[in-house]
């Protein structure tokens, strides 16, 4: 028979999912008193972290017994046991290589490592998203590895929305070029099926046409190059993310890609397009600085102090009110002033309900999952919502191009009828600015 493993959890992975017990099947887990101390410091506040911190706590008091110190309590069926180890006093092993020990890191390494010498026939695993405490507990002989509940299975294989066929019967392309402008998708031969509103490079011999599948209607249907308040699509990619953003059907986008693909301004020409449509135009991002390092004190209100971070959606403002021209410039100003476009942090999004909204999310990879889920469950009737995003470009100290929320999304969301992807390749903010993406 083979025994259980035992899983030492770090503080970071039960702020990025407080329902981690339940995810680590039969096998049992130890939570370092240390861990429970670091949570306090988070128990406060409206934030992700403040959410898992609280109802982990919960969580942990319904299952409170005296036995949760004294061998553990069972998670429930089907499940193993929880506990809660004490301090402990340093093992000469982790007093030789780490001396301070203040730092709670290095006590809730001491913690997993006397663990696995109290349990040296079963397999024991310190399970942190921090990748220096891994390599500290491998270091020293500790099994351990990263939180991988919601990871994506494979980044290289995620999808991507879009598909080119080749060598497509000529009549069918020609179809694509007369109305009704569609055709039976049964008619198109495919290797794979087809997802929902996945978008396709029709290619014949002579002519290719860009084209949708429309599953509700079991059809293909062309994709037309249109303008969005003064923005042309400069690519195919370009045109089917506007294509996604001004179908009503679609009320969930996600579009990746690496700078310069034109993300966010595609984004918000089409938001700004369907104004008429949306009772208001919401933009955020979350407040995560460069390299996660903080800017430092910033004088002033609270505006002065965000404007820093919605910078990079404000200058998507102004390439759009430049291509509108003089006479027509003020209305974008005119809707900021109306509060009818609005930019703001999306720590200031959470606990509200959207109704009729045309909601954009900027730089969605520095999301964890469940920041993710939440904003989607905002979602109100007649909102459409957008994440836009680099999976490859993460500013999130625990995240990374398979455990971010975007990556997540994508997997999970894949083949829904509500919900159309686009990944964006190719640069277009500037050939110097798509060389340097390229090179460096």
């Amino acid at each position: 028979m083979t025994l259980k493993k035992i899983f030492v959890l770090d503080t970071n992975v039960i702020l990025h999912d407080s329902s981690c017990i339940n995810q680590f099947g039969e096998h049992d887990i130890v939570i370092p008193i240390t861990v429970l101390e670091e949570l306090d410091n988070f128990k406060k506040g409206n934030d992700s972290l403040n959410f898992h911190a609280r109802e982990f706590a919960r969580t942990l008091d319904s299952l409170a017994e005296d036995k949760l110190f004294n061998g553990g309590v069972p998670i429930g069926t089907g499940r193993g046991k929880i506990s809660i180890k004490l301090d402990r006093q340093f093992d000469d092993d982790i007093s030789a290589n780490f001396s301070d020990k203040k730092k709670p890191d290095h006590h809730i390494l001491n913690i997993g490592y006397q663990v696995a010498k109290e349990f040296a026939d079963r397999e024991v695993t310190l399970v942190t998203k921090d990748v220096n405490l891994r390599m500290k507990a491998k270091a020293v002989g500790l099994m351990a590895q990263d939180y991988k509940n919601d990871h994506v299975s494979d980044i290289l294989q995620l999808y991507t929305g879009t598909r080119i066929e080749e060598n497509v019967d000529p009549e069918l392309i020609n179809l694509m070029y007369t109305p009704p402008y569609e055709f039976p998708a049964a008619e198109l031969t495919v290797e794979r099926p087809l997802v929902p509103n996945e978008y396709l490079i029709l290619r014949g011999e002579r002519k290719s046409a860009l084209a949708v599948y429309d599953d509700e209607l079991n059809v293909i249907k062309h994709v037309d190059k249109v303008p969005a308040f003064g923005i042309s699509p400069r690519n195919s990619e370009q045109t089917y993310a506007l294509d996604a953003i001004l179908n009503d059907n679609v009320r969930l986008v996600s579009l990746t890609g690496k700078a310069g693909t034109g993300k966010t301004l595609i984004a918000l020409a089409g938001a700004l397009k369907r104004k008429k449509s949306y009772r208001q135009i919401l933009m955020a991002r979350p407040i995560v600085a460069l390299s996660n390092k903080d800017i430092g004190f910033l004088p002033g209100d609270i505006k002065s102090k965000l404007d820093p971070y919605m910078k990079p959606l404000f200058d998507n403002l102004a390439v759009i009110e430049h291509a509108q021209g003089d006479t027509k410039r003020s209305q974008v100003s005119k809707l900021v002033d109306d509060n009818k476009l609005i930019i703001e942090p999306l720590s200031y999004i959470r606990g509200r309900s959207l109704v009729n909204t045309f909601f954009i999310i900027d730089e969605a990879q520095n999301l964890t999952p469940h920041e993710i889920k939440t904003i989607i469950t905002r979602a109100g009737e007649g909102t459409k919502i957008v994440f836009t995003g680099d999976i490859f470009q993460i500013d999130h100290p625990y995240l990374d191009s398979h455990s971010n929320g975007l990556s997540y999304l994508i997997e999970k969301m894949m083949g829904q009828r509500l919900y159309a992807h686009v990944n964006l390749t190719k640069g277009e903010r500037s050939e110097l600015a798509d060389l340097a993406g390229s090179l460096l």
